[in-house]
Protein backbone atom coordinates (compact mmCIF):
# COMPACT_ATOMS: atom_id res chain seq x y z
CA UNK A 1 0.00 0.00 0.00
CA UNK A 2 1.53 3.54 -1.18
CA UNK A 3 0.87 5.28 2.43
CA UNK A 4 1.80 3.02 6.29
CA UNK A 5 -1.49 2.84 7.61
CA UNK A 6 -0.68 2.48 11.66
CA UNK A 7 0.77 6.02 11.97
CA UNK A 8 -0.36 8.63 14.17
CA UNK A 9 -3.58 10.59 13.91
CA UNK A 10 -2.67 14.08 15.10
CA UNK A 11 -5.00 16.48 16.48
CA UNK A 12 -4.32 19.82 16.85
CA UNK A 13 -4.71 21.22 21.03
CA UNK A 14 -3.62 24.65 20.29
CA UNK A 15 -3.38 25.81 16.70
CA UNK A 16 -3.31 30.35 17.77
CA UNK A 17 -0.03 29.50 18.29
CA UNK A 18 2.71 30.43 14.96
CA UNK A 19 -0.02 32.34 13.01
CA UNK A 20 2.55 34.26 11.04
CA UNK A 21 6.47 34.43 11.03
CA UNK A 22 7.63 36.72 13.85
CA UNK A 23 10.96 38.77 15.24
CA UNK A 24 11.28 36.08 17.61
CA UNK A 25 11.90 33.16 15.23
CA UNK A 26 15.38 32.67 13.75
CA UNK A 27 15.48 34.51 10.33
CA UNK A 28 15.56 31.17 8.65
CA UNK A 29 12.49 29.77 10.14
CA UNK A 30 10.79 33.59 9.42
CA UNK A 31 11.74 33.23 5.70
CA UNK A 32 10.51 29.64 5.27
CA UNK A 33 6.92 30.63 6.69
CA UNK A 34 7.06 33.73 4.71
CA UNK A 35 7.82 31.40 1.22
CA UNK A 36 4.98 29.11 2.11
CA UNK A 37 2.32 32.21 2.50
CA UNK A 38 3.69 33.62 -0.34
CA UNK A 39 3.18 30.51 -2.71
CA UNK A 40 -0.16 29.70 -1.21
CA UNK A 41 -1.85 32.80 -1.48
CA UNK A 42 -0.91 32.52 -5.22
CA UNK A 43 -2.19 29.45 -5.90
CA UNK A 44 -5.12 29.91 -3.86
CA UNK A 45 -6.53 33.47 -4.69
CA UNK A 46 -5.07 33.08 -8.46
CA UNK A 47 -4.52 29.94 -9.70
CA UNK A 48 -7.42 27.76 -8.25
CA UNK A 49 -10.67 28.44 -9.18
CA UNK A 50 -13.19 28.17 -6.86
CA UNK A 51 -10.83 26.03 -4.35
CA UNK A 52 -10.36 23.86 -6.96
CA UNK A 53 -7.20 22.67 -8.79
CA UNK A 54 -5.86 21.56 -12.49
CA UNK A 55 -2.28 19.90 -12.59
CA UNK A 56 -0.34 22.55 -14.51
CA UNK A 57 -1.17 26.24 -15.93
CA UNK A 58 0.69 28.60 -18.27
CA UNK A 59 1.93 32.17 -16.35
CA UNK A 60 -1.17 33.98 -17.74
CA UNK A 61 -3.59 31.20 -16.82
CA UNK A 62 -4.12 31.17 -20.83
CA UNK A 63 -4.33 27.09 -20.96
CA UNK A 64 -4.37 24.93 -18.36
CA UNK A 65 -3.77 20.78 -18.18
CA UNK A 66 -4.95 17.76 -15.75
CA UNK A 67 -4.60 14.68 -17.65
CA UNK A 68 -5.95 16.35 -20.70
CA UNK A 69 -6.49 19.64 -21.62
CA UNK A 70 -8.94 21.66 -18.92
CA UNK A 71 -11.23 24.34 -19.23
CA UNK A 72 -10.88 27.52 -16.91
CA UNK A 73 -13.66 26.33 -14.71
CA UNK A 74 -12.76 22.35 -13.75
CA UNK A 75 -11.09 20.83 -11.03
CA UNK A 76 -9.32 17.77 -11.41
CA UNK A 77 -9.42 14.75 -9.07
CA UNK A 78 -7.08 12.95 -9.31
CA UNK A 79 -3.73 13.34 -7.93
CA UNK A 80 -1.72 15.88 -8.07
CA UNK A 81 -5.21 17.80 -8.02
CA UNK A 82 -7.65 19.49 -6.06
CA UNK A 83 -7.53 16.45 -2.75
CA UNK A 84 -3.82 16.60 -3.22
CA UNK A 85 -3.96 20.39 -2.75
CA UNK A 86 -6.07 19.68 0.63
CA UNK A 87 -3.86 17.10 2.21
CA UNK A 88 -1.11 19.74 2.17
CA UNK A 89 -2.96 22.55 2.98
CA UNK A 90 -3.56 20.43 5.94
CA UNK A 91 -0.08 19.51 6.29
CA UNK A 92 1.35 22.97 6.45
CA UNK A 93 -1.48 23.69 9.39
CA UNK A 94 -0.10 20.75 11.16
CA UNK A 95 3.78 22.14 10.37
CA UNK A 96 3.26 25.76 11.55
CA UNK A 97 -0.46 26.19 13.57
CA UNK A 98 -1.82 28.71 11.45
CA UNK A 99 -5.33 28.91 10.92
CA UNK A 100 -4.92 30.57 7.52
CA UNK A 101 -3.92 26.93 6.56
CA UNK A 102 -6.86 25.17 8.24
CA UNK A 103 -8.68 27.87 5.87
CA UNK A 104 -7.18 27.00 2.74
CA UNK A 105 -8.19 23.86 3.26
CA UNK A 106 -12.14 24.40 3.74
CA UNK A 107 -12.11 26.64 0.63
CA UNK A 108 -10.88 22.94 -1.05
CA UNK A 109 -13.38 20.95 0.82
CA UNK A 110 -16.00 23.08 -0.23
CA UNK A 111 -15.15 22.77 -3.55
CA UNK A 112 -14.93 18.97 -3.36
CA UNK A 113 -18.18 19.13 -1.68
CA UNK A 114 -19.36 20.74 -4.54
CA UNK A 115 -18.65 18.38 -6.75
CA UNK A 116 -19.23 15.04 -5.03
CA UNK A 117 -21.60 12.95 -6.88
CA UNK A 118 -24.71 12.06 -5.17
CA UNK A 119 -23.94 8.36 -5.17
CA UNK A 120 -20.89 10.16 -3.05
CA UNK A 121 -17.86 9.80 -5.05
CA UNK A 122 -16.03 11.48 -8.01
CA UNK A 123 -15.41 11.31 -11.65
CA UNK A 124 -12.00 12.39 -12.99
CA UNK A 125 -12.72 15.97 -13.03
CA UNK A 126 -15.91 18.16 -11.94
CA UNK A 127 -16.91 21.70 -13.99
CA UNK A 128 -18.44 24.77 -11.97
CA UNK A 129 -19.64 25.59 -14.98
CA UNK A 130 -22.19 22.46 -14.91
CA UNK A 131 -22.77 19.30 -16.54
CA UNK A 132 -23.36 20.70 -19.57
CA UNK A 133 -20.46 22.15 -19.65
CA UNK A 134 -18.49 19.46 -19.18
CA UNK A 135 -20.59 17.13 -21.57
CA UNK A 136 -19.52 19.28 -23.91
CA UNK A 137 -15.71 18.95 -23.06
CA UNK A 138 -16.28 15.16 -23.29
CA UNK A 139 -17.31 15.20 -26.26
CA UNK A 140 -14.26 17.10 -27.81
CA UNK A 141 -11.27 17.53 -25.55
CA UNK A 142 -11.81 13.64 -24.34
CA UNK A 143 -13.51 12.18 -27.21
CA UNK A 144 -10.51 13.30 -29.32
CA UNK A 145 -8.17 12.18 -26.42
CA UNK A 146 -6.38 8.64 -28.62
CA UNK A 147 -4.50 6.38 -26.07
CA UNK A 148 -6.92 7.93 -23.25
CA UNK A 149 -9.77 5.57 -23.79
CA UNK A 150 -11.21 6.43 -20.49
CA UNK A 151 -12.16 9.78 -21.24
CA UNK A 152 -14.02 9.33 -24.49
CA UNK A 153 -17.05 7.61 -22.63
CA UNK A 154 -19.25 10.68 -20.03
CA UNK A 155 -20.76 7.90 -18.08
CA UNK A 156 -21.88 10.62 -15.13
CA UNK A 157 -20.63 7.97 -12.45
CA UNK A 158 -17.81 7.85 -9.42
CA UNK A 159 -14.65 5.99 -10.36
CA UNK A 160 -11.88 4.68 -8.49
CA UNK A 161 -9.95 4.73 -10.90
CA UNK A 162 -5.85 6.97 -10.21
CA UNK A 163 -7.34 6.67 -6.67
CA UNK A 164 -9.50 9.86 -7.18
CA UNK A 165 -12.52 9.24 -5.20
CA UNK A 166 -10.06 7.82 -2.35
CA UNK A 167 -7.75 10.77 -2.40
CA UNK A 168 -10.75 13.44 -1.82
CA UNK A 169 -12.40 10.62 0.46
CA UNK A 170 -9.42 10.93 2.58
CA UNK A 171 -8.82 14.21 2.42
CA UNK A 172 -12.54 15.03 3.80
CA UNK A 173 -11.99 12.41 6.51
CA UNK A 174 -8.66 14.31 7.94
CA UNK A 175 -10.19 17.59 7.62
CA UNK A 176 -13.13 16.42 9.90
CA UNK A 177 -11.46 14.72 12.10
CA UNK A 178 -9.41 17.94 12.53
CA UNK A 179 -11.57 19.65 14.24
CA UNK A 180 -14.90 17.07 14.04
CA UNK A 181 -16.38 20.17 12.17
CA UNK A 182 -20.10 18.83 11.51
CA UNK A 183 -19.72 20.72 8.84
CA UNK A 184 -18.14 17.77 6.93
CA UNK A 185 -19.44 14.95 8.18
CA UNK A 186 -22.37 14.25 5.79
CA UNK A 187 -19.94 14.71 2.33
CA UNK A 188 -17.40 11.97 4.18
CA UNK A 189 -20.48 9.42 5.26
CA UNK A 190 -21.81 9.76 1.51
CA UNK A 191 -18.36 8.75 0.61
CA UNK A 192 -18.14 5.99 3.36
CA UNK A 193 -21.50 4.87 2.10
CA UNK A 194 -20.27 4.38 -1.53
CA UNK A 195 -17.21 2.22 -0.71
CA UNK A 196 -19.88 -0.03 1.45
CA UNK A 197 -22.73 -0.01 -1.30
CA UNK A 198 -20.35 -0.78 -3.82
CA UNK A 199 -18.60 -3.58 -2.74
CA UNK A 200 -19.56 -6.87 -4.58
CA UNK A 201 -20.51 -9.72 -2.11
CA UNK A 202 -16.59 -11.24 -2.88
CA UNK A 203 -15.17 -8.10 -1.87
CA UNK A 204 -13.48 -6.75 -4.68
CA UNK A 205 -14.94 -3.13 -6.24
CA UNK A 206 -15.72 -2.16 -9.62
CA UNK A 207 -13.45 0.31 -11.57
CA UNK A 208 -16.75 2.90 -11.82
CA UNK A 209 -20.41 2.83 -9.60
CA UNK A 210 -22.96 3.14 -9.73
CA UNK A 211 -22.40 0.42 -12.28
CA UNK A 212 -23.21 1.05 -15.70
CA UNK A 213 -22.93 -1.35 -18.81
CA UNK A 214 -23.42 1.56 -21.76
CA UNK A 215 -20.27 1.55 -23.35
CA UNK A 216 -19.17 -1.48 -25.01
CA UNK A 217 -16.21 -0.85 -26.98
CA UNK A 218 -14.38 -2.52 -30.11
CA UNK A 219 -16.44 -5.47 -30.41
CA UNK A 220 -15.82 -5.87 -26.51
CA UNK A 221 -18.03 -5.55 -23.06
CA UNK A 222 -18.09 -2.22 -21.08
CA UNK A 223 -15.36 -3.19 -18.37
CA UNK A 224 -16.30 -0.71 -15.84
CA UNK A 225 -18.40 -3.28 -13.69
CA UNK A 226 -15.43 -5.56 -13.58
CA UNK A 227 -14.16 -6.35 -10.04
CA UNK A 228 -10.47 -3.92 -10.13
CA UNK A 229 -7.21 -4.38 -9.34
CA UNK A 230 -5.68 -1.68 -11.91
CA UNK A 231 -3.96 1.25 -10.04
CA UNK A 232 -4.88 -0.34 -6.68
CA UNK A 233 -8.41 0.03 -6.25
CA UNK A 234 -9.14 -2.69 -3.60
CA UNK A 235 -5.86 -1.32 -1.56
CA UNK A 236 -6.99 2.02 -1.86
CA UNK A 237 -10.44 1.16 -0.87
CA UNK A 238 -9.09 -1.21 2.32
CA UNK A 239 -6.90 1.69 3.22
CA UNK A 240 -9.36 4.09 3.33
CA UNK A 241 -11.99 2.24 5.45
CA UNK A 242 -9.25 0.94 7.97
CA UNK A 243 -8.12 4.86 8.18
CA UNK A 244 -11.75 5.43 8.78
CA UNK A 245 -12.47 2.50 11.16
CA UNK A 246 -9.27 3.86 13.24
CA UNK A 247 -10.20 7.58 13.37
CA UNK A 248 -14.14 7.37 13.54
CA UNK A 249 -14.47 3.92 15.97
CA UNK A 250 -16.60 2.46 12.72
CA UNK A 251 -16.64 -1.45 13.88
CA UNK A 252 -18.72 -2.10 10.97
CA UNK A 253 -16.21 -1.11 8.73
CA UNK A 254 -14.17 -4.39 9.65
CA UNK A 255 -16.09 -7.15 8.00
CA UNK A 256 -16.00 -5.26 4.51
CA UNK A 257 -12.05 -4.91 5.27
CA UNK A 258 -11.49 -8.49 6.00
CA UNK A 259 -13.61 -9.44 3.02
CA UNK A 260 -11.70 -7.21 0.39
CA UNK A 261 -8.38 -8.87 1.65
CA UNK A 262 -9.95 -12.23 1.01
CA UNK A 263 -10.98 -11.14 -2.13
CA UNK A 264 -7.34 -10.44 -2.99
CA UNK A 265 -6.29 -13.88 -1.67
CA UNK A 266 -9.52 -14.97 -4.58
CA UNK A 267 -8.57 -13.92 -7.31
CA UNK A 268 -4.98 -15.11 -7.70
CA UNK A 269 -4.69 -17.22 -10.30
CA UNK A 270 -3.30 -21.01 -10.42
CA UNK A 271 0.36 -22.34 -11.25
CA UNK A 272 2.35 -21.72 -13.05
CA UNK A 273 0.70 -18.33 -13.52
CA UNK A 274 0.30 -17.82 -10.23
CA UNK A 275 -0.69 -13.76 -10.38
CA UNK A 276 -2.80 -10.95 -10.47
CA UNK A 277 -5.21 -9.57 -13.23
CA UNK A 278 -6.03 -5.71 -13.31
CA UNK A 279 -9.79 -6.18 -14.03
CA UNK A 280 -11.95 -9.70 -13.34
CA UNK A 281 -15.17 -10.88 -14.62
CA UNK A 282 -18.24 -10.94 -11.81
CA UNK A 283 -19.72 -13.54 -12.66
CA UNK A 284 -16.15 -16.25 -12.37
CA UNK A 285 -13.52 -14.33 -11.55
CA UNK A 286 -11.08 -14.78 -14.21
CA UNK A 287 -9.27 -12.42 -15.78
CA UNK A 288 -10.61 -9.90 -18.18
CA UNK A 289 -9.48 -6.89 -20.32
CA UNK A 290 -10.15 -3.52 -20.30
CA UNK A 291 -8.59 -0.10 -22.33
CA UNK A 292 -7.64 -1.06 -26.19
CA UNK A 293 -4.07 -1.54 -24.63
CA UNK A 294 -5.30 -3.41 -21.40
CA UNK A 295 -5.73 -7.16 -22.92
CA UNK A 296 -7.32 -10.10 -20.78
CA UNK A 297 -3.71 -10.79 -19.09
CA UNK A 298 -1.96 -11.42 -15.91
CA UNK A 299 0.08 -8.42 -15.11
CA UNK A 300 3.27 -9.39 -13.57
CA UNK A 301 3.56 -5.06 -12.46
CA UNK A 302 0.21 -5.54 -10.60
CA UNK A 303 1.75 -9.21 -9.29
CA UNK A 304 4.24 -7.13 -7.89
CA UNK A 305 2.29 -4.79 -6.03
CA UNK A 306 -0.37 -7.76 -4.67
CA UNK A 307 2.59 -8.79 -2.95
CA UNK A 308 3.43 -6.13 -1.47
CA UNK A 309 0.02 -5.21 -0.08
CA UNK A 310 -0.70 -8.94 0.99
CA UNK A 311 2.66 -8.76 3.14
CA UNK A 312 0.90 -5.31 4.54
CA UNK A 313 -2.16 -7.59 4.97
CA UNK A 314 0.03 -9.96 6.97
CA UNK A 315 1.29 -6.79 9.39
CA UNK A 316 -2.46 -5.56 10.07
CA UNK A 317 -4.36 -9.13 10.94
CA UNK A 318 -1.50 -11.49 11.75
CA UNK A 319 -3.02 -13.98 9.43
CA UNK A 320 -0.27 -16.50 7.42
CA UNK A 321 -3.26 -17.08 4.73
CA UNK A 322 -2.05 -13.67 3.63
CA UNK A 323 1.69 -14.92 2.93
CA UNK A 324 0.72 -18.16 1.34
CA UNK A 325 0.21 -17.31 -1.70
CA UNK A 326 3.34 -15.42 -2.41
CA UNK A 327 6.00 -18.22 -2.97
CA UNK A 328 3.85 -19.23 -6.14
CA UNK A 329 3.46 -15.78 -7.27
CA UNK A 330 7.44 -14.88 -7.00
CA UNK A 331 8.14 -18.27 -8.44
CA UNK A 332 5.43 -17.07 -11.40
CA UNK A 333 7.61 -13.49 -11.57
CA UNK A 334 10.90 -15.27 -12.18
CA UNK A 335 9.82 -18.42 -14.68
CA UNK A 336 8.53 -15.00 -16.90
CA UNK A 337 11.99 -13.90 -17.20
CA UNK A 338 12.69 -13.32 -21.05
CA UNK A 339 15.92 -14.52 -22.75
CA UNK A 340 19.12 -12.35 -23.27
CA UNK A 341 18.05 -12.09 -26.67
CA UNK A 342 14.98 -10.41 -25.89
CA UNK A 343 16.26 -8.47 -23.59
CA UNK A 344 18.76 -6.95 -26.30
CA UNK A 345 15.57 -6.48 -29.01
CA UNK A 346 14.36 -4.01 -25.95
CA UNK A 347 17.21 -2.34 -26.37
CA UNK A 348 16.63 -0.65 -22.55
CA UNK A 349 18.97 -1.87 -19.72
CA UNK A 350 17.92 -1.61 -16.26
CA UNK A 351 19.98 -0.02 -13.58
CA UNK A 352 19.24 -3.05 -11.09
CA UNK A 353 21.45 -5.49 -11.76
CA UNK A 354 19.49 -7.90 -9.98
CA UNK A 355 16.42 -7.07 -11.77
CA UNK A 356 15.10 -9.54 -14.67
CA UNK A 357 12.82 -8.34 -17.64
CA UNK A 358 9.53 -9.58 -17.72
CA UNK A 359 6.76 -9.40 -20.56
CA UNK A 360 3.99 -6.61 -18.64
CA UNK A 361 1.08 -8.32 -20.01
CA UNK A 362 1.16 -12.95 -19.93
CA UNK A 363 -1.89 -14.80 -21.40
CA UNK A 364 -3.65 -16.18 -18.55
CA UNK A 365 -3.73 -19.31 -20.89
CA UNK A 366 -0.75 -20.47 -22.22
CA UNK A 367 1.90 -17.80 -20.95
CA UNK A 368 2.31 -16.11 -23.81
CA UNK A 369 3.91 -12.46 -23.44
CA UNK A 370 1.34 -9.99 -24.88
CA UNK A 371 2.93 -6.94 -26.37
CA UNK A 372 0.71 -3.89 -27.53
CA UNK A 373 1.06 -1.74 -30.99
CA UNK A 374 -0.33 0.49 -32.67
CA UNK A 375 -1.28 1.83 -35.70
CA UNK A 376 -2.94 5.22 -37.58
CA UNK A 377 -2.93 8.71 -36.44
CA UNK A 378 -5.83 9.50 -34.32
CA UNK A 379 -9.14 8.19 -32.46
CA UNK A 380 -10.81 7.92 -36.08
CA UNK A 381 -8.09 6.08 -38.32
CA UNK A 382 -5.85 4.63 -35.06
CA UNK A 383 -5.80 0.67 -33.83
CA UNK A 384 -4.62 -1.01 -31.33
CA UNK A 385 -3.18 -4.52 -31.81
CA UNK A 386 -1.47 -7.52 -30.06
CA UNK A 387 1.07 -9.76 -31.08
CA UNK A 388 4.60 -11.50 -29.98
CA UNK A 389 7.00 -8.99 -30.85
CA UNK A 390 8.78 -7.15 -27.85
CA UNK A 391 9.77 -4.38 -30.59
CA UNK A 392 8.08 -1.18 -31.19
CA UNK A 393 5.26 -1.65 -28.68
CA UNK A 394 3.86 1.81 -28.20
CA UNK A 395 5.57 4.42 -26.08
CA UNK A 396 2.79 5.32 -23.48
CA UNK A 397 2.41 2.22 -21.77
CA UNK A 398 5.26 -0.22 -21.24
CA UNK A 399 4.93 -3.59 -22.24
CA UNK A 400 7.90 -4.89 -19.85
CA UNK A 401 8.88 -4.05 -16.73
CA UNK A 402 12.29 -4.87 -14.84
CA UNK A 403 11.46 -6.61 -11.51
CA UNK A 404 13.73 -7.36 -8.71
CA UNK A 405 12.18 -10.84 -7.52
CA UNK A 406 15.61 -11.53 -5.27
CA UNK A 407 14.65 -8.23 -3.10
CA UNK A 408 11.07 -9.18 -3.34
CA UNK A 409 12.19 -12.71 -1.78
CA UNK A 410 14.12 -11.00 1.01
CA UNK A 411 11.59 -8.75 2.44
CA UNK A 412 8.89 -11.83 1.82
CA UNK A 413 11.48 -13.98 4.61
CA UNK A 414 11.94 -11.17 7.07
CA UNK A 415 8.40 -10.64 7.34
CA UNK A 416 7.55 -14.17 6.99
CA UNK A 417 10.15 -14.56 10.30
CA UNK A 418 8.51 -11.71 12.73
CA UNK A 419 6.67 -12.96 15.02
CA UNK A 420 3.01 -12.73 15.43
CA UNK A 421 2.92 -10.16 17.65
CA UNK A 422 5.43 -8.18 16.52
CA UNK A 423 4.48 -8.01 13.20
CA UNK A 424 1.03 -6.60 14.47
CA UNK A 425 2.63 -4.12 16.17
CA UNK A 426 0.63 -0.70 16.48
CA UNK A 427 -2.11 -2.82 13.82
CA UNK A 428 -5.11 -0.81 14.05
CA UNK A 429 -7.06 -3.84 13.49
CA UNK A 430 -5.25 -5.94 16.11
CA UNK A 431 -4.16 -3.21 18.44
CA UNK A 432 -6.20 -2.59 21.95
CA UNK A 433 -4.57 0.63 21.95
CA UNK A 434 -5.22 4.23 20.64
CA UNK A 435 -3.73 4.06 16.59
CA UNK A 436 -3.05 7.36 15.41
CA UNK A 437 -3.13 8.44 11.61
CA UNK A 438 -0.18 10.33 10.27
CA UNK A 439 -0.34 14.38 11.06
CA UNK A 440 1.77 14.57 7.24
CA UNK A 441 -0.11 13.37 4.05
CA UNK A 442 2.82 14.24 1.71
CA UNK A 443 6.39 13.03 2.46
CA UNK A 444 9.61 14.88 1.69
CA UNK A 445 11.30 13.05 -1.23
CA UNK A 446 14.42 10.69 0.53
CA UNK A 447 17.86 12.54 -0.32
CA UNK A 448 21.20 12.07 1.21
CA UNK A 449 22.42 15.31 0.69
CA UNK A 450 24.07 16.94 3.86
CA UNK A 451 23.21 19.58 6.10
CA UNK A 452 24.76 22.16 4.17
CA UNK A 453 23.39 20.54 0.42
CA UNK A 454 19.77 20.85 2.68
CA UNK A 455 20.23 24.40 3.05
CA UNK A 456 21.03 25.39 -0.31
CA UNK A 457 18.05 23.41 -1.23
CA UNK A 458 15.96 25.60 0.99
CA UNK A 459 17.57 28.77 -0.17
CA UNK A 460 16.97 27.73 -3.92
CA UNK A 461 13.30 26.96 -3.31
CA UNK A 462 12.79 30.90 -1.38
CA UNK A 463 15.21 32.42 -3.80
CA UNK A 464 13.67 30.46 -7.24
CA UNK A 465 9.39 31.93 -6.22
CA UNK A 466 8.58 34.67 -8.69
CA UNK A 467 7.91 37.91 -7.25
CA UNK A 468 3.84 36.69 -8.02
CA UNK A 469 4.32 34.09 -5.67
CA UNK A 470 4.77 30.97 -7.64
CA UNK A 471 7.86 28.49 -9.17
CA UNK A 472 8.03 28.41 -12.58
CA UNK A 473 8.63 25.30 -13.95
CA UNK A 474 8.49 22.71 -17.34
CA UNK A 475 5.06 21.85 -17.60
CA UNK A 476 5.42 17.98 -17.62
CA UNK A 477 2.69 17.00 -20.44
CA UNK A 478 1.06 19.91 -22.67
CA UNK A 479 -1.50 18.80 -25.67
CA UNK A 480 -2.46 19.75 -28.85
CA UNK A 481 -5.74 22.22 -28.91
CA UNK A 482 -9.16 20.31 -29.93
CA UNK A 483 -10.00 20.54 -33.64
CA UNK A 484 -12.13 18.82 -35.53
CA UNK A 485 -11.23 15.44 -36.53
CA UNK A 486 -12.21 15.55 -40.44
CA UNK A 487 -13.40 11.78 -41.80
CA UNK A 488 -10.62 10.37 -42.57
CA UNK A 489 -9.67 6.46 -44.07
CA UNK A 490 -8.42 3.57 -42.27
CA UNK A 491 -4.51 4.15 -42.09
CA UNK A 492 -1.65 2.24 -41.83
CA UNK A 493 0.79 5.14 -40.47
CA UNK A 494 3.59 3.78 -38.37
CA UNK A 495 5.17 6.90 -37.40
CA UNK A 496 3.03 7.17 -34.05
CA UNK A 497 3.50 3.84 -32.60
CA UNK A 498 6.07 4.56 -30.47
CA UNK A 499 4.92 8.09 -29.60
CA UNK A 500 3.15 10.13 -26.26
CA UNK A 501 0.40 11.64 -29.06
CA UNK A 502 -0.69 11.29 -32.50
CA UNK A 503 -1.33 13.59 -35.14
CA UNK A 504 -2.42 17.30 -34.63
CA UNK A 505 -5.97 16.42 -34.02
CA UNK A 506 -4.93 14.22 -30.91
CA UNK A 507 -5.88 15.77 -27.96
CA UNK A 508 -3.69 13.41 -25.42
CA UNK A 509 -1.02 15.00 -23.65
CA UNK A 510 2.88 14.97 -24.84
CA UNK A 511 6.14 15.90 -23.38
CA UNK A 512 7.38 19.17 -25.58
CA UNK A 513 10.42 19.10 -27.10
CA UNK A 514 11.31 22.55 -26.16
CA UNK A 515 10.37 23.21 -22.86
CA UNK A 516 7.22 24.85 -21.70
CA UNK A 517 8.01 26.70 -18.36
CA UNK A 518 4.23 27.40 -16.40
CA UNK A 519 2.97 26.54 -13.01
CA UNK A 520 2.72 22.88 -11.87
CA UNK A 521 0.59 21.75 -9.10
CA UNK A 522 3.16 18.85 -8.49
CA UNK A 523 6.08 21.27 -8.12
CA UNK A 524 3.72 23.51 -5.51
CA UNK A 525 3.17 20.35 -3.67
CA UNK A 526 6.63 18.94 -3.77
CA UNK A 527 8.36 22.53 -2.79
CA UNK A 528 6.27 23.27 0.08
CA UNK A 529 6.50 19.56 1.07
CA UNK A 530 10.56 19.86 1.35
CA UNK A 531 10.31 23.42 3.32
CA UNK A 532 7.35 22.02 5.61
CA UNK A 533 10.29 19.38 6.34
CA UNK A 534 12.79 22.11 7.23
CA UNK A 535 10.98 23.54 9.85
CA UNK A 536 11.44 22.84 13.30
CA UNK A 537 8.93 19.75 14.66
CA UNK A 538 6.10 21.11 16.76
Amino acid sequence: MKRILICGLWLTLAAAAGQTASASQPESERRILDAMKRATHYMMDVASYRGGFVWSYLPDLSRSWGELEAKRTMAWIQPPGTPSVGHLMLDAYHATGDEYYYEAAERIAAALIWGQLPCGGWNYLFDFAGENSLKEWYATVGQSAWRLEEFRHYYGNATFDDSGTMEAAKFLLRIYVEKYDPTFRPALEKAIGLVLESQYPVGGWPQRYPLRYDHPFEGKPDYSSFITLNDDVIPENIEFLIQCYQALGMQNLKEPILRAMNCVIVLQQGAPFAGWSDQYTIEDLQPAHARSYEPRAINTSTTVRIVRALMDYYRLTGDTKYLSGIPAALDFLESMQLPDSEVQRWGRPSRDPEAILVPRFVDPDDGRPLYVHRKGSNVVNGTYYIDQDITQTIGHYNSTAYINVKALRRVYDQIRALPREKATANSPLVSTTEVRLDPYYHKPRPTNSGNANRQSTIDGLIGSLTAEGYWLSPIRQISHRYRPIPAMASSEATEYMQTMVGDEYDTSPYTPDEPVMGISTRTFIDNMTCLIDALPKR
